[in-house]
């Protein structure tokens, strides 16, 4: 059986933000975004790469402890799992990544968006 992580890459990430995005939420979407800007950051080591890639193919995985067409749960356990990922790297989120990652929500979320976000910024 294939690792977890060998089901990741960046195609797949964009395509689960682009095909689920909407339905997942801007909090799951921000905490994927957060984690993908990291990863891509050279700054990062490779141990906490390894977490992010993890985290993040979970994400992406069609196989999930709560499938995510369940209405409301669905994305429960995908939010758990980068949040959890992203308690373990977030001394290497710095100001550039979450802007970044703001950005990209703004252009498909609205601005709205940001003010559902304080909490998650406020833990990192």
């Amino acid at each position: 059986m294939a690792n977890l992580s060998d089901q990741y890459s960046e195609d797949s990430f964009w395509e689960k933000i682009k095909k689920f995005g909407k339905k997942a939420g801007s909090k799951v979407v921000y905490v994927a975004l957060l984690l993908f800007y990291c990863l891509k950051d050279g700054d990062v080591p490779v141990w906490a790469k390894t977490v992010i890639v993890g985290s993040l193919a979970y994400f992406i995985s069609p196989v999930d402890a709560i499938p995510d067409i369940v209405p409301v749960a669905g994305y429960t356990d995908d939010l758990g799992s980068l949040v959890a990922a992203l308690g373990i790297v977030a001394a290497y989120i710095n100001e550039d990544i979450k802007q970044k990652a703001k950005a990209k929500l703004v252009d498909w979320f609205g601005a709205d968006c940001l003010d559902d976000l304080e909490d998650i910024d406020n833990k990192i």
